[in-house]
């Protein structure tokens, strides 16, 4: 009887988890969105594919992901949202570049950014992706071989996707706001120690975690394992953690085919930003309503905007086996690091030990 029982139970688990990962959520989300933001992250690409210099194309193309955090709000709301993280996107950017300079200060760099960065984002209630992006700006940069002489060409080349990215959302904003009436200004929530501190310290700290693994394993260019283990970490609760983690793998793993059948075709620098252009547009209209079958255009659309440059160079089943275990690495890290956060004896020893260490002017 009791053998029953269990297996009643694992039959009953095994429902709940088809379906979370079969629910397909509600979006009042129009494709002018979706299609403004692959105008923001793939203009760039086209006059760097114009100039043949995909490399700089895709620095930019970066700061045009800025354009995911305007909200639905007033147009003098909107505009000062996206500049600010056009600002914080180039200032990521510019610490992971730095950062590579000297491999020791990587991992407190990152830690150092995805603790400042999701302490932001929460103090000032910044919705989804939240801190996402400016990690994986970040990260990137880390990873970025660039001389120390260029650091200020390739700042300024991400700073110019962000700009673009803000004259974009001007426009659509113009457009979209005469059919669609804007959502209020939320007046700020309290910000308490363990939204705002705790758990951006704790984030910051796995986020860190996460890269010294990649380190230790001697993965290359393992930008993916931190931005994994954030996307997977920042869920709000245990459960919105495992099903993050379950739809990034499972996305992830049918997305790694996807990627592997692009790279058998004969891409050029062209079709490289078309392509990226139509996985965005993609992406964005599917994120808010299935995660795992995003992912599976995620797979793609991070892989060229990392490896675009140098497609070609390297075999291909060797990418994809690595942004493989990238993202097993990072999405188990960030389950390890969600169930420490959710659990309230370690935040109770570890939160208690924090709050003696702040100023309790600060904490007021």
């Amino acid at each position: 009887m009791a053998w029953l029982r269990h297996r009643k139970t694992l039959q009953a688990l095994m429902r709940e988890e088809v379906r979370h990962l079969t629910t397909i959520h509600a979006s009042d989300r129009r494709w002018q969105m979706p299609f403004a933001a692959a105008l923001a992250s793939g203009l760039p690409l086209l006059v760097g594919a114009h100039f043949n210099r995909l490399d700089y194309g895709l620095v930019s193309s970066l700061g045009g992901l800025v354009f995911l955090y305007m909200p639905n709000t007033p147009l003098y709301h909107r505009m000062i949202s996206v500049m600010a993280c056009a600002f914080g996107m180039a200032a990521c950017y510019a610490l992971g570049l730095m950062s590579h300079f000297y491999a020791p200060v990587m991992m407190p760099a990152l830690i150092f950014t995805a603790i400042l960065v999701t302490m932001v984002c929460r103090f000032y209630s910044l919705g989804p992706p939240g801190s996402l992006f400016f990690i994986m700006t970040a990260s990137i940069g880390a990873y970025s071989p660039v001389d120390v002489l260029q650091l200020p060409l390739m700042v300024g080349l991400l700073t110019m996707g962000g700009l673009l990215a803000c004259l974009i959302g001007l426009v659509y904003s113009l457009y979209i706001l005469r059919i669609q009436a804007p959502k209020p200004v939320s007046p700020l929530p309290p910000a308490t120690f363990d939204f705002v501190v705790f758990d951006s310290v704790v984030i910051g700290v796995f986020v860190g975690i996460s890269l010294a693994a990649a380190q230790l394993l001697q993965l290359q260019k393992a930008y993916w394992v931190p931005v994994s283990c954030l996307a997977v970490i920042q869920g709000a609760s245990l459960r919105a953690v495992w099903s993050k983690q379950l739809h990034r793998v499972i996305g992830t793993g049918i997305g790694l085919l996807v990627s592997w059948a692009l790279l058998l075709l004969p891409l050029d620098q062209w079709s490289i930003s078309l392509t990226m252009m139509a996985l965005t547009f993609v992406v964005e209209f599917t994120v808010v309503r299935h995660y795992a079958f995003a992912a599976i255009f995620i797979t793609p659309l991070t892989i060229l905007l990392g490896e675009a440059a140098t497609l070609g160079h390297g075999s291909a089943s060797a990418l994809i086996q690595a942004r493989f275990w990238d993202t097993v690495l990072g999405c188990f890290v960030g389950l390890v690091g969600g169930i420490c956060l959710h659990n309230p004896q370690f935040r109770d020893v570890v939160g208690s030990g924090m709050r003696r260490l702040m100023p309790s002017r600060l904490e007021n």
